[in-house]
């Protein structure tokens, strides 16, 4: 085998278990990290730096990420030769043929449960002043949000007069739940800022509150059916856009004038956008929590600047879904004193630093192609995207923060709020503040369909493609590569199947 080949094929995976190892070493967590408080005597303020640390797992290329993008039409992991192959786990997301011991889902469950048992930690203590105790139940609310939003069901300790009591929450309880311990947590907040500390704040809050709201059509399913998807209520609504306009009128926030400034290595003091973040600093080492790295190494080629493992692609028909004239889309080189390397997608020929075009590693043009199959592409197949750019001066520790709320949303959420209430004109009105912003063509009306379609241009390899594909009825349906329409079920994942041996009140979902 070429060594270099065989060098980069191991990156990604060398990458992932290393932070298997730091994040995920204890794989019984039901039975220990849930189960017992720390005896260690450990003060609450470390033991939430430890709970907000834990986000770093969704800056992994995997697990959650790969649930989240994978699963979708706006990404894939092609199969190059002998890379990428490992063992089809993201063919398998990407075709929908996931099971219950599917490295990505145990990764996933891992590693999201870790995060709710820490911030467990915090709120079991004794002590704890109200500050603490609200960004305990934030972050805590964060966790189950996605829990509950990938699995359906949430294993949940319950703290009465100091007796742990077991149970779990269906999607429609831990929904409740969370609205219950954010309006709770909300009043000890501190106020929403853009000067990002990493920390939850009232917008934040506001944010998942909304998100709730606004997907409570999928969470009121019939767990037996779940992917029969209903549509929120009027007052699901009304809280919806309640939430929206208190952050909306706090003033603090508003559209970046620059799209790709919201992912920059100063994105903190360039973007106005960003309500919840992970707090990123140049030259943190990989293995202190998180970093943006692996967001532009699992997609550029190993003979680009930064040379990456030539991995994830988008789709075609997604590509081809964004106006020439689309900010989002892409094409300004990143900083050409250091590479030719552009924001956005990377489709066609390309070039380095000095305008000389780039070779694959067998002498041909680098030329990044619409069509990519799943199984035996080359390694020039499939456009690439480039949202988080690289600190060229310190590529594998950037400073980049890692980006979970934007402005953005906020509007495109109350948009959404207003369409399904009956007010086009309204939805309308805040669908082209977005686009006018992103240099688009504004639209003549709001459509269901078309506002899926641009929150997929705006919200793009961000990591929210299925919460909004199963919302809007589509997540199922089939795409490039994906020929035929999906089981319903399959808008959730499958419990680890090690949980549901340790676990007695945890029950498999419909369909697995």
């Amino acid at each position: 085998m070429n060594n270099n080949k065989f060098s980069n094929k191991l990156k990604p995976a060398l990458f992932i278990g290393a932070m298997s190892l730091v994040s995920f070493s204890c794989s019984n967590l039901q039975d220990v990290a849930l189960d017992k408080l720390d005896k260690s005597g450990a003060a609450p303020s470390a033991q939430l730096t430890s709970a907000f640390n834990q986000l770093g797992a969704f800056t992994d290329q995997a697990n959650i990420y790969a649930l989240q993008e994978h699963s979708t039409d706006e990404m894939q992991g092609p199969t190059r030769g002998t890379d990428w192959d490992d063992a089809g786990r993201w063919r398998n997301i990407h075709t929908h043929t996931w099971n219950g011991q599917s490295s990505d889902v145990v990764g996933a469950w891992d590693g999201l449960n870790r995060g709710h048992a820490l911030a467990n930690e915090v709120i079991f203590a004794s002590g704890v002043d109200k500050a603490t105790m609200a960004q305990a139940l934030f972050i805590r609310s964060f966790y189950i949000f996605h829990i509950m939003d990938l699995f359906g069901q949430v294993p949940f300790k319950e703290n009465t007069g100091g007796t742990i009591v077991n149970k779990v929450l269906s999607r429609k309880e831990a929904a409740a739940k969370i609205i219950a311990d954010l309006t709770t947590a909300l009043p000890d907040l501190p106020a929403a800022t853009t000067a990002n500390s990493g920390r939850g704040t009232k917008a934040a809050a506001q944010a998942i509150i909304a998100k709730v709201q606004l997907n409570m059509g999928v969470y009121n399913a019939d767990p037996n059916s779940p992917g029969t998807i209903g549509a929120p209520s009027a007052a699901e609504l009304d809280a919806v856009i309640a939430n929206c306009d208190a952050i909306i009128n706090s003033g603090t926030y508003k559209l970046t004038t620059k799209y790709f400034d919201n992912f920059s290595p100063e994105n903190t003091e360039k973007s106005t956008e960003l309500i919840f973040a992970i707090a990123s600093t140049k030259g943190q080492s990989l293995n202190a929590g998180s970093s943006i790295r692996n967001r532009y190494f699992m997609t550029t080629h190993y003979n680009q600047n930064p040379s990456g493992w030539n991995g994830f692609t988008t789709l075609s028909d997604f590509y081809n879904s964004f106006e020439a004239d689309d900010s989002r889309k892409g094409g300004e080189v990143i900083d050409a004193s250091a590479s030719g390397l552009k924001y956005g997608w990377l489709a066609g020929v390309q070039y380095d630093k000095n305008g000389k075009a780039l070779t694959d590693r067998q002498g041909n043009p680098l030329d990044f192609t619409l069509a990519c199959s799943l199984t035996n592409a080359n390694e020039r197949e499939g456009v690439r995207g480039i949202k988080y750019a690289p600190d060229f001066s310190n590529p594998d520790a950037p400073g980049n923060d890692y980006v979970f709320f934007r402005y953005a949303d906020v509007v495109l959420m109350k948009a959404e709020a207003l369409l399904r209430k009956g007010d086009k004109a309204g939805a309308l009105t805040l669908v082209n503040q977005v686009r006018t912003a992103r240099g688009a063509k504004a639209f003549t009306e709001v459509t269901e369909a078309n506002l899926l379609a641009e929150r997929g241009r705006e919200f793009y390899w961000e990591g929210w493609r299925r919460n909004d594909q199963i919302r809007f009825g589509k997540f199922n349906d089939p795409v490039v590569n994906r020929d035929k329409k999906s089981d319903g079920y399959r808008v959730l994942y499958p419990i680890p199947q090690k949980e549901i041996e340790i676990n007695p009140n945890l029950k498999q979902n419909a369909g697995y």
